[in-house]
């Protein structure tokens, strides 16, 4: 399998904020925001398998500042790691208020991916070439959650296997 470099899945994708997507106040839904995420990252993992995939899980999503009917959304997507068959894709989520021009950070995300094959079962995903400084920070950052999320992944299998409601415990 052929290994791709990172800008050959990387996409940036625009919406237009329209009243359907906000609030009464005028404020984009949270809802709204998070599909734009997911269907750019779904994008960049589906270029970089080329194959379906699907969302396997977001690591913490904060919403930074409000995005408005009228702003232009701007989600920025590309792969930081990837694992056999999963992949980490990182979201930067920006507002842009095209009458000032001005540009607000609004939201960044991590989510995980599973490339899957023709039934749908787990398949191999294409390594990354790693090329830049910055490339490399992220690949050691996103090695660092997986090693995080799958920790938290065995406690909750132990307690699930102990038949415990572990819910109710600190992490």
């Amino acid at each position: 399998m052929e290994e791709k470099t990172i800008d050959h899945s990387s996409v940036i994708m625009r919406h237009m904020v329209s009243p359907q997507d906000a609030n009464i106040a005028g404020i984009t839904h949270g809802g709204v925001v998070m599909k734009h995420i997911d269907d750019a990252a779904g994008v960049v993992a589906i270029k970089h398998t080329g194959c379906n995939v699907v969302t396997a899980s977001i690591d913490r999503l904060d919403f930074l500042h409000p995005v408005f009917i009228g702003n232009l959304l701007t989600v920025k997507a590309c792969i930081n790691m990837v694992g056999k068959t999963s992949m980490e894709i990182g979201v930067r989520v920006e507002a842009e208020d095209i009458i000032t021009q001005k540009i607000r950070h609004t939201a960044s995300a991590y989510l995980t991916f599973v490339a899957l094959d023709e039934n749908n079962r787990p398949a191999p995903v294409p390594p990354i070439k790693i090329v830049t400084e910055e490339e490399k920070r992220r690949n050691r950052e996103a090695l660092d959650r997986r090693r995080v999320r799958l920790a938290e992944k065995s406690k909750e299998n132990a307690c699930r296997k102990n038949g415990d409601n572990c819910s109710d415990r600190k992490r």
